[in-house]
């Protein structure tokens, strides 16, 4: 549930800080007053589209943060990454972010400059990601976003759910998945005869051709260091023998001439102490220049030049190049891609010969899964059909007491194409659901998702999350528009419902009408105000007498008639429990 709500530089709110109770809360105002733009700052930060119009007048930047409850005794044991999460804890654990003390906060901007950023505690996370998991916190219904029971990909989710059907389902996807796969893995394998042949020829070949190469590990560098030492011994021997005169051949040497030098240091440092330390540097020098000299002397008696064996390099490599053309991405590559295309090449003959019986493993696997799917899916489907038959008389029946009689709630219930062999399924199985509804006697049913009413659409959202209560993971529910169009009882019938909704649920509703907000257990009004040649909207929890105040305006439009205070203190007292 929603616990705490925090708003800066939103809109008209200048900055409001609220802390949210269990149960049933109204929204209350004059029209215009800014009831929609508090939806509107918590639409955005549930993931809700941001807007430079957001931010507030002469600011910079808009900012909401919320703080949430949520159930983390919910998790399954032995969670996938591959599982999708069920409630919003699972996706959280799924995400790799901690819970502290079952709170979760979340933070959204945006400012002047069109950048945005949000947050799940402190976690960095997009828009999408953002709107995935506040999916889970918090739905709102009439005319923002959030209205989960308008997709019609959500339908088979919460008539499985009414049926208890939701882990059932989520076994049947897995054994569906595996079913896809073999058939994919069986059409691979399947392919043009011929083809699958001719590459058989091919990996033969190449794995002959490979192996007869008796190639070793970064063979290639190796070569290549040696042919370029062999193609330009010349200038090698040139240089080495340069360097060996420079060294040491004459009596202008640098050994020599270093030796010198330390001759002259040593007698030096002899006569001053104070140069020792640089005696010992030249005489550290001079062995140094004697090792070096030492080791090219060697190197140039080792240098021999080899027509032969750069022959037989040249040509190991153009072997080995020849094998990476045809076999790595370029003659460039590294040579462990000629031993990745060996290793396919095997398995691929592994898999594709002809003594290796896959096909007909295949094919009765396929064959096992079929019948296992078909059969679960059948099962999956006659429960729905019952479920949906029940849950079209018990939303008749609510839709009947919120003002919405003659209006028919059915589930339509149709098979997926396909036949015995090519299976009529999908990851749910062999049905389509959506919800359809008639508004009025005789009227054709249509999509729920034709409805244009925002009121009509509020109440029948209210009357599926009536029956739903039980099954939703979604603790927080608001309903925008749900008084449009209604009045006397049926306006109290509505404040019934919301009330009975709110034992198990957080319930925020915007209203004008008294008859709803007296059912209420927790009451919030919108004030505009000017000041300054600014306008705002200000936020106020109501209680005591301030909130008889308010109900008596919204009963007469005349919060100081004495008729009208003592009308509000009575409905107050009968339908919840007090002021």
């Amino acid at each position: 549930m929603l616990e705490e709500l925090n708003i800066k530089d939103f809109a008209l709110i200048e900055s409001d800080y609220l802390e949210f109770e269990k149960g049933l809360t109204v929204l209350s105002g004059e029209t215009g007053a800014g009831k929609s733009i508090l939806i509107g700052a918590l639409s955005f930060l549930l993931g809700g589209k941001a807007e430079l119009s957001q931010i507030r007048s002469g600011k910079s930047e808009a900012s909401v943060s919320g703080l949430f409850t949520i159930n983390t005794d919910s998790v399954r044991k032995n969670l996938q990454d591959s599982d999708e999460a069920q409630n919003a804890a699972e996706w959280l654990e799924l995400h790799g972010i901690e819970i502290e003390n079952n709170r979760v906060l979340l933070r959204r901007f945006i400012r002047d400059t069109g950048k945005s950023g949000a947050w799940i505690n402190d976690t960095p996370v997009t828009r999408a990601d953002l709107s995935q998991f506040s999916s889970f916190l918090v739905d709102i219904h009439g005319q923002h976003e959030h209205q989960s029971l308008m997709r019609v990909s959500e339908h088979i989710k919460f008539l499985d759910s009414r049926a208890g059907l939701t882990n059932e389902v989520a076994e049947f996807t897995k054994y569906y998945a595996t079913l896809v796969a073999r058939r994919k893995k069986l059409s691979e394998y399947m392919q043009n005869s011929s083809e699958r042949l001719r590459k058989i020829d091919m990996c033969n070949f190449a794995i002959q051709e490979i192996e007869n190469a008796k190639l070793k590990k970064d063979e290639d560098s190796l070569l290549e260091d040696e042919e370029a030492r062999l193609s330009s011994f010349e200038k090698i021997y040139s240089s080495i023998e340069n360097i060996n005169g420079l060294l040491s051949d004459s009596e202008q040497g640098a050994v020599n001439s270093l030796k010198k030098i330390r001759r002259e240091s040593s007698a030096l440092a002899q006569m001053d102490k104070s140069i020792a330390a640089l005696d010992e540097r030249i005489e550290s020098a001079f062995y140094e220049l004697s090792d070096l000299a030492d080791e090219f002397s060697s190197y140039q008696q080792k240098l021999v030049f080899d027509p032969n064996r750069l022959t037989e390099v040249q040509e190991r490599l153009s072997l080995i190049y020849n094998l990476k053309k045809k076999y790595a991405s370029s003659v460039n590559a590294p040579l462990s891609e000629v031993f990745d295309y060996y290793e396919k090449a095997k398995n691929f003959l592994n898999e594709n010969s002809g003594d290796n019986n896959k096909e007909a493993v295949l094919k009765s696997e396929i064959k096992e899964l079929e019948k296992l799917v078909l059969s679960k899916a059948n099962s999956i489907s006659a429960r729905r059909k019952e479920t949906a038959k029940m849950l079209s008389g018990e939303v008749d029946a609510i839709l009947a007491k919120l003002g919405m009689k003659g209006t028919h709630f059915e589930v339509s219930l149709t098979e997926k194409t396909g036949s015995e062999i090519e299976q009529k399924c999908g990851p749910y199985g062999k049905d389509d659901v959506e919800f359809m509804i008639s508004a009025n006697p005789g009227t054709p049913l249509l999509p729920l998702a034709k409805i244009a009413s925002g009121g009509e659409l509020s109440r029948v959202m209210l009357a599926l999350k009536t029956i739903f209560a039980q099954n939703d993971s979604v603790e927080t529910l608001i309903f925008d528009e749900i008084d449009t169009g209604i009045g006397g009882e049926v306006a109290v019938s509505v404040g019934s419902h919301l009330k009975n909704l709110a034992k198990n649920k957080q319930i925020f509703c915007i209203t004008h009408l008294a008859s709803i907000a007296v059912y209420a257990d927790n009451q919030i009004k919108i004030e505009k105000a000017v000041s300054g040649g600014i306008t705002s909207s200000n936020v106020f929890i109501l209680s005591g007498e301030k909130r008889v105040i308010e109900i008596a305006r919204m009963l007469s439009g005349d919060s100081n008639n004495e008729q009208s205070l003592e009308h509000a203190r009575t409905m107050l007292q009968k339908y919840s429990g007090g002021m």
